[in-house]
C-alpha cells in the first residue's frame, strides 16, 4: 500500500517541535489575577468553594500583589468586600472604603510594574445585592446608577487604579464613567468594559468569596445566554462609548462569544475565567478523575486560542509559574 509523503505527525515527534509550530502561545503577561480583600481581616481567609484562593486582608493583599508581580502576571483585578453594606452602596464610592483603600495599598507596593484594574459595580456594596440603585418597586434604576458609577470611577482613579472595569452592565455605563473620568482630568485611566456579561450560573462561588446578600437573579440586566448577536451589539456599543478593552464573562461555556467579539472589534479582548469553572476543575481533580495542571493549561489555551489577549483566572498566578517552568 502507497502512502502519502505529507504527514503532519512529523511536526508533533517532540516537544520542542510542538512548541516550535504552535499557534496559540500562553503568556503570564496575559493573565490577571482576581484578587478578594475583606474589610477588618486580619490574615487571609479561605474560601470554601474556591480552593486556594482567599479573601485577603490588607497586609496580606499586599505580599499577594508583590508575588504576582513576581511571576511575571500581567495585572490584578480587585474586588472589596466590606464589613458593612448599605442600600446605595455607599462603601464603593467612600474614599475611605475597602476597595478604594486597597487600590491605594496595592500602588503603592507594586506602582507599575503590572496594571492594578477594580471593579466598578455596587452589587459588592449594597445591602440587596443588586449592581445598581434599586427604585421603590424593587427595580434596578438605570440612570441614577450611571451617576453612582461616575462617582465610583473618580473615586478609584483618586486612589490611583491604573484601569476601571465596569461590569453592572448598565446601558451607557462606559459613556458616564468615561466623562467623568474625562471632566476631573483622569484621561489616562483606561476602561475595561464588562462588555458581554451573562446570566451565568457560573458565578456561584464568586457570590461566597463577596459575601453577596442577592435574592434573586440579574437576568433584567445581565445578558440571556441563548443571544449571541445581543453581546455583538452590546459590544459596540461600550466601543462606541469608549471603551479601551472589551470583556466577555464567563469565558468556557462561551467561547463563540469570544471569537465572534475578536473577529468585531479592534480593540483589546479579555475573557474572564469565572469561579465556577475555576471550581468545576479543582473538584474534578481532587476526585483523581482529571490531570489539574494540564486541564488548567488547556482551559486557558482554549480562552486564548478563540481570541481572548487578555484572561482573568485564579490561576493566574500558579499558570504563570507553570509556562515558566514548561517553555
Amino acid at each position: 500500500m502507497s502512502y502519502p509523503r505529507i504527514r503532519p505527525r512529523r511536526l508533533r515527534r517532540t516537544p520542542a517541535l510542538r512548541r516550535l509550530v504552535a499557534e496559540t502561545r500562553l503568556d503570564p503577561a496575559e493573565l490577571i489575577l482576581p484578587m478578594f480583600v475583606r474589610e477588618g481581616l486580619t490574615e487571609p481567609r479561605p474560601i470554601s468553594s474556591l480552593p486556594g484562593v482567599v479573601q485577603h486582608s490588607r497586609d496580606s493583599l499586599r505580599k499577594a500583589a508583590a508575588e504576582a508581580v513576581q511571576a511575571g502576571v500581567g495585572g490584578l483585578m480587585l474586588f472589596g468586600v466590606p464589613a458593612e453594606r448599605d442600600a446605595t452602596g455607599s462603601g464603593g464610592i467612600d474614599p475611605a472604603g475597602i476597595l478604594n483603600t486597597a487600590i491605594r495599598d496595592v500602588v503603592a507596593e507594586v506602582g507599575d510594574a503590572t496594571v492594578v484594574m477594580s471593579d466598578l459595580c455596587l452589587d459588592e456594596f449594597t445591602s440587596h445585592g443588586h449592581c445598581g440603585l434599586l427604585t421603590p418597586a424593587g427595580d434596578v434604576e438605570n440612570d441614577a446608577t450611571l451617576r453612582a458609577y461616575a462617582e465610583m470611577a473618580l473615586a478609584q482613579a483618586t486612589a490611583g487604579v491604573h484601569v476601571v472595569g465596569p461590569s453592572g452592565m448598565m446601558d451607557g455605563q462606559v459613556a458616564a464613567v468615561r466623562e467623568a473620568l474625562d471632566v476631573a482630568g483622569f484621561t489616562d485611566v483606561s476602561i475595561l468594559a464588562y462588555a458581554a456579561k451573562y446570566a451565568s450560573a457560573f458565578y456561584g462561588p464568586f457570590r461566597e468569596a463577596v459575601e453577596s446578600a442577592l435574592d434573586g437573579d440579574r437576568r433584567t440586566y445581565q445578558q440571556d445566554p441563548a443571544n449571541l448577536r445581543e453581546s455583538l451589539r452590546e459590544v459596540a456599543l461600550d466601543v462606541a462609548e469608549g471603551a479601551d478593552m472589551v470583556m466577555v464573562k464567563p469565558a468556557l461555556p462561551y467561547l463563540d462569544v469570544l471569537a465572534a467579539v475578536r473577529a468585531a472589534v479592534d480593540v483589546p479582548v479579555a475573557a474572564y475565567q469565572v469561579s465556577g469553572e475555576y471550581a468545576m476543575v479543582e473538584a474534578a481533580a481532587a476526585n483523581g478523575w482529571i490531570d489539574r495542571e494540564r486541564v488548567m493549561l488547556e482551559t486557558l489555551t482554549s480562552i486564548r486560542r478563540a481570541g481572548a489577549q487578555m484572561i482573568l483566572t485564579y490561576w493566574a498566578v500558579e499558570a504563570a509559574d507553570l509556562l515558566r517552568r514548561t517553555g
